[in-house]
């Protein structure tokens, strides 16, 4: 791949991988060290929304990689949170602790306000509702700003609530009751969305075993949870006696080994992009384990940030979310009535909506 951040402002030529995106855009500033890529998988539906990842990717085709799958999984998770957006992503690629700078996300934000709202960003791993409010300085297409600057503030309340949401038709799907109370439920990763998560678990009654590969977020998932378990990494988790997986760290948790020890009867996690490549999905239905599809189940963010852009109120948005247990039921549904893995059958329903309501909108308004 050719040093494009060389460049200060460049449309990617489609590539194999790119041919299925409207748009990729690799954006730089030299000065400030930014080093971006934006990626609009598909505006049928509306605007594309997606968040921003600050993350240091050990090369630019690992952040390419990245972009262009988590931008398409936005695009199938706004489609079924039933929101009239289309999915995109941004990645900055570098450490958020040294290199993240008021002008490096002002210059970022340039970019985003350049593509004329074609794309909206919000907050993602790295970035927080404060960086949304200096993108938002030089841009009015940003979603997931401090509640002072009239925001939805940090959406990973709505994406755990989402989640736990998930979980809980998982259970009712499988054990024919809405509860994880007594189940016995293994987190990876208790960070911004995974500790929310364990504080609805511990609520709802379940018995919770956390990993983490930072010893102080574990540690402060402890000191309000004492009685949370803890092992010492994804291995000794997966292999563990659950109920319930739910990886919440980085995506590519579900790979061959992975389900070849899992015990667990469902998986429902918070990450994206949780199955490490196509046939996982399958691996899992052949081994009897419920899949809760990631972008349905995790879509309670997008869902927050999205009732921003008309006016943020978080009973409104809260309520939107709740429908999150209705959607996992359905997918469910379909999956059994169809003999198809859930993952296939949301993908479906996410495509189905894509087409139809897409065609509509293509209808003249003669204006």
């Amino acid at each position: 791949m050719t040093d494009v951040f060389g460049l200060s402002h460049k449309d990617a030529s489609p590539t194999t991988s790119q041919a299925a995106h409207e748009q990729v855009v690799f954006c730089a500033d030299e000065r400030s060290g930014l080093r971006a890529i934006i990626a609009i998988y598909s505006t049928a539906l509306g605007p594309s929304l997606g968040g921003t990842r600050f993350y240091p990717y050990e090369s630019e085709q690992a952040a390419l990689a990245d972009v262009l799958n988590l931008s398409r999984a936005m695009a199938y998770k706004n489609a079924l949170a039933g929101l009239d957006l289309g999915g995109g992503k941004a990645v900055i690629i570098g450490d958020p602790a040294k290199d993240k700078s008021e002008a490096l996300l002002r210059a970022y934000g340039r970019f985003v306000q350049s593509l004329g709202g074609r794309y909206l960003t919000a907050c993602d791993v790295g970035t927080y509702s404060e960086d949304m409010d200096v993108i938002a300085r030089e841009s009015e297409y940003v979603t997931g700003r401090t509640p002072a600057n009239g925001g939805a503030g940090d959406s990973s309340i709505l994406t755990a609530y989402g989640v736990f949401q998930g979980m809980r038709a998982a259970a009712a799907h499988s054990y024919d009751t809405p509860t994880l109370r007594g189940r016995r439920i293994g987190v990876e990763g208790v960070g911004k969305v995974g500790h929310r998560l364990v504080d609805l678990l511990v609520e709802d009654g379940a018995e919770v075993i956390v990993c983490d590969v930072d010893d102080q977020a574990v540690q402060r998932v402890r000191q309000r949870h004492p009685r949370v378990e803890v092992a010492a990494d994804q291995a000794e988790l997966t292999a563990a006696e659950l109920d319930v997986y739910a990886p919440c760290a980085l995506g590519g948790a579900l790979d061959d080994d992975t389900v070849a020890r899992l015990r667990a009867t469902i998986v429902c996690g918070g990450a994206n992009n949780q199955l490490a490549h196509p046939g996982v999905e399958k691996l899992l239905a052949d081994r009897g384990i419920l899949y809760a599809p990631d972008y349905v189940v995790n879509s309670g963010g997008v869902i927050q940030v999205a009732d921003e852009i008309g006016g943020f109120n978080m009973d409104r948005a809260r309520a939107k979310a709740s429908q999150i247990f209705d959607t996992t039921l359905k997918i469910f549904g379909i999956a059994s009535e169809e003999g198809v893995p859930p993952a296939v059958a949301a993908d479906r329903l996410a495509e189905r909506r894509m087409s139809e309501v897409g065609r509509i909108r293509a209808i003249w308004l003669g204006r």
